[in-house]
């Protein structure tokens, strides 16, 4: 499993991000939290995607698939306004055949909400930003609310 190099957006000192690790990525220099997008494949999903401790948005993608390569900028985005509160996956699926018959992928991009391994929201297709991040927003604030009444 390889470690990805990430530079602060505070402080600009460039970090070494593990793709799976307990807590949340951090600067070593300012401790601000860092972006954590990680690439899994399907002998490491389990341990990058169902045990962080901070909800995973995965990316179900295709080198080939036009749609997946202009939703990858918005996803990063997304990561990176939410360091530290979620984690991106990026799966792709012709290198991950079991991991995508698991989800049922039948369209790329297929995106996925997932907290401790749980499918919380699913969506197949691009989209802009702004519906990612209400479609994001949407799906941790509906388990938010249900882990309040339980």
């Amino acid at each position: 499993m390889e470690s990805d190099k990430v530079k602060c957006a505070h402080c600009g000192k460039v970090n070494r991000v593990p793709a799976a690790a307990d807590g949340t990525p951090r600067c070593g220099n300012c401790h601000e939290p860092l972006p954590w997008i990680a690439a899994a494949r399907d002998e490491d999903f389990a341990e990058i995607a169902e045990h962080p401790s901070v909800p995973v948005l995965v990316d179900l993608w295709a080198t080939w698939c036009g749609p997946c390569r202009m939703v990858s900028p918005a996803l990063e985005q997304l990561a990176r306004e939410r360091a530290g509160r979620i984690k991106l996956v990026k799966v792709d699926v012709d290198a991950a055949p079991l991991t995508s018959e698991r989800f049922t992928v039948r369209a790329v991009p297929t995106l996925l909400v997932m907290d401790r391994g749980e499918v919380l929201a699913r969506q197949a297709g691009a989209a802009p930003v702004h519906q990612l991040r209400a479609w994001l927003d949407r799906a941790l604030s509906e388990n938010a609310g249900k882990e309040a009444t339980s």
